[in-house]
């Protein structure tokens, strides 16, 4: 992430930028606000520290400016001694944060690691929003060539469609959330408002006001006025109170046919034995399970492991600026084997630790999924798999990671696994990998 530094004085800002600089930020200076204001967009990849006093184009002015631009843009201002209350009221206008001089340099650099965690945040969001109006690229999220992935992806293609009501369910960690995305995203809806809510988060009274009315600090309208033509998605739909599961049932009787705003409920029960329709009011659950899309385990797609790992490892990598570890055939057999209660989420989080210990050149892939006791509890119990399917996997997750790190280049894959022309195109068309995805 990006700082951009402001300020009249040259020692000052030099100061500033070399201790973020070795602070790992990258840094860029100006000496008045006029200049960074050429450099510093609606997109800008970072956050601003500027100073309050300086000639021209002062520090508040400044803040102005860019409020006007950005108003999410993480701004820090610094202050000089008896300006605390002009740095109060830069703060209302919505600065980030200030510091007063002399400031502890080590402040700073705490003070600018929130800044662009929060900047990297709200792009993300914004990135995500803009994907929203794109079924294609949403879709493209949903990774996977096991058939059960790929009767996920045909499923919300004719749901998104529809106009009714949907339910969505399966373990905690699956994606259910992004499915709804996807069905928003390839739907009639595409482009509308796309809200979002838990019904677990709050007490009954709060999850009332804040669903139907009258709201409270924080809110202008109602969840059901502000998704109103678009899709509404209630998470946990199972910690909905049934005074409030009758009053929803009320509202989604009262849209009529086709519905206004789409609801789409998702079910994370994790009471052993217990299904969605055990705890929903049978009115409301055949409302909603009309439509209903049961997200897969992990454990059932078989090689999207394999393929979700590297991707989850690769992005970790470039995160940390480091390489992504090599998968031994034994490593994959395991990571195919494993029974994943905690799903994808779960893989995320072995994919980053391997990625963490390559780098420090320590452990295995192996000693993390047996230092997982969910894991290794349950791989002592879990069947294993035909050797073929281990070996086809293997085989696919080798050729799919050369093809990466050659950028589809064919000749270099051929000569590092050693494959003729003709030998390399069969397994890419065997294993559904095509050579335009790696360019």
């Amino acid at each position: 992430m990006k700082i951009a530094i402001v300020d009249d004085e040259k020692d000052m800002r030099q100061s500033i930028s070399q201790w973020l600089a070795l602070s790992g930020f990258e840094t860029e200076t100006f000496s008045c606000a006029e200049d960074a204001l050429k450099a510093v967009g609606a997109d800008f990849p970072g956050a601003v520290v500027t100073d309050i006093k300086m000639p021209g184009m002062d520090g508040m002015q400044f803040l102005r400016k860019l409020m006007s631009i950005d108003s999410a843009l993480p701004v820090i201002m610094i202050t000089g001694h008896g300006d605390v209350p002009m740095a109060v009221e830069a703060m209302r206008m919505g600065a980030f944060d200030f510091l007063e001089k002399p400031f502890n340099p080590d402040r700073m650099t705490e003070m600018a690691k929130r800044a662009t965690n929060q900047r990297r945040m709200t792009l993300d969001s914004r990135a995500l929003r803009h994907e929203l109006g794109d079924g294609t690229t949403i879709m493209k999220k949903l990774v996977g060539t096991s058939p059960v992935m790929e009767r996920l992806r045909e499923d919300i293609l004719d749901l998104g469609q529809a106009d009714g009501h949907v339910l969505i369910d399966g373990e905690t960690g699956t994606g259910k959330t992004l499915v709804a995305h996807a069905l928003h995203a390839v739907g009639a809806k595409a482009g509308r408002k796309f809200v979002i809510a838990s019904c677990a988060a709050h007490d009954e009274e709060t999850v009332n006001r804040r669903l139907f009315g009258p709201v409270g600090e924080g809110m202008t309208k109602p969840l059901i006025e502000e998704a109103r033509g678009g899709t509404l998605v209630l998470e946990d739909i199972e910690a909905l109170p049934l005074s409030l599961q009758a009053r929803l049932l009320t509202w989604i009787n009262d849209q009529g046919t086709p519905a206004e705003t789409r609801l789409i409920a998702i079910s994370n029960l994790q009471q052993q034995g217990k299904t969605c329709e055990d705890v929903l009011r049978p009115d409301l659950f055949y409302r909603l399970a009309a439509m209903k899309i049961t997200v897969p385990p992990l454990r059932s797609r078989g090689e999207d492991i394999l393929s979700l790992f590297n991707r989850f490892a690769e992005q970790f990598a470039e995160e940390y600026g480091c390489d992504a570890p090599e998968v031994t055939a034994q490593e994959a057999a395991q990571l195919l084997q494993a029974p994943w209660p905690g799903n994808i989420r779960q893989l995320s989080n072995v994919a980053e630790r391997a990625v963490l210990q390559a780098r420090r050149g320590t452990g295995s892939i192996a000693s993390l999924l047996m230092g997982d006791d969910e894991v290794a509890e349950a791989s002592m119990t879990t069947e294993g798999k035909p050797l073929k399917e281990y070996v086809e996997a293997f085989e696919r997750m080798l050729i799919d990671n050369t093809m990466r790190r050659h950028k589809g280049s064919i000749v270099a894959v051929m000569e590092e696994l050693s494959l003729p022309r003709r030998t390399l195109n069969e397994k890419m068309a065997k294993y559904g990998l095509q050579r335009s995805d790696y360019l």
